[in-house]
C-alpha cells in the first residue's frame, strides 16, 4: 500500500480562479440552464453533517450534484446541542427546506478522533474535542479492550457517529418535525478514505420511540 500523501504543490490562489472559469465552461457545455436553474432555489432532501476534513467531499462520494445535499461540517461530524451554528443549519434544513434525510457521516483516520484518544494539549481546540473524549469515556470498557491502536481508532470513530446520532434526535428541532408528523429520518454513515465506501451504522430512526425518556419532549 502506498504512503504517499496527495500532491497539491500544483494548487495556487491564481490556479483556483482559473478552475472556476473551467468549471463554468464544461457546465455551461452540459447544461445551458445549468446556472439559472441553480439560481432559481434549493430544495435538497438531505442534510450532511460531516468532518471538515478535505478528504470527504459529500457531493463526490455519493455522486451528487450541486443543489442535492445540504452540508454542514465540523471537526469530528459532531452534533453538540450548545453549538449555535449546527443548530442554525439544522432548523433551517428541516424547517424551511424540509429535508427527508440527516445523516451524521465520520471518517476512518479522523484527526479529530485520534486527538481525543491522546493526553496532548492542542489549544482552543481541545475545548471540541472534550465532546469526543466523552464518547470515549461512555464506551470505555469496549474501546480499551481493543488492543491494536487503529482498530480501537476505528471502532471510536463508529461510536462517535453514532452518539452524535443520539444527540441529534435529542434536539427539538428534530423532535418536533417528528411530533408534527413531518417525514424525517436521521442515519449514521462512517467513510473509509482507502476504499471510497460508505458504511451505514445501522442506527436509523424516524421517531423518538426509543429515546431514553428524560430527553423526550411531549
Amino acid at each position: 500500500m502506498s504512503s504517499q500523501i496527495h500532491d497539491t504543490s500544483h494548487i495556487t490562489y491564481e490556479g483556483l480562479l482559473e478552475g472556476n472559469k473551467k468549471f463554468i465552461e464544461g457546465a455551461l457545455a452540459e447544461d445551458p440552464e445549468y446556472f439559472d436553474k441553480l439560481a432559481n432555489g434549493q430544495k435538497p432532501p438531505v442534510l450532511w453533517i460531516g468532518c471538515a476534513d478535505s478528504r470527504v467531499p459529500a457531493n463526490q462520494i455519493t455522486n451528487t450534484a450541486p443543489g442535492e445535499i445540504f452540508v454542514h461540517r465540523n471537526i469530528a461530524n459532531m452534533v453538540i446541542h450548545s453549538d449555535m451554528n449546527m443548530l442554525s443549519v439544522l432548523d433551517y434544513a428541516v424547517n424551511v427546506l424540509k429535508v427527508k434525510h440527516v445523516i451524521v457521516t465520520g471518517h476512518y483516520g479522523c484527526g479529530g478522533v485520534n486527538a481525543a484518544m491522546g493526553n496532548n494539549q492542542f489549544g482552543l481546540i481541545d475545548n471540541w474535542l472534550r465532546h469526543i473524549k466523552d464518547v470515549y469515556r461512555l464506551h470505555a470498557d469496549e474501546l480499551d479492550a481493543i488492543t491494536d491502536e487503529t482498530e480501537r481508532s476505528n471502532r471510536l470513530v463508529e461510536l462517535n457517529v453514532i452518539e452524535n446520532v443520539n444527540n441529534l434526535c435529542k434536539t427539538s428541532i428534530v423532535q418536533n418535525a417528528w411530533t408534527n408528523g413531518q417525514e424525517l429520518s436521521v442515519h449514521g454513515w462512517v467513510y473509509s478514505l482507502s476504499t471510497g465506501a460508505i458504511s451505514d451504522m445501522k442506527v436509523s430512526t424516524s421517531s423518538n420511540e426509543k429515546m431514553d425518556a428524560v430527553f423526550k419532549f411531549k
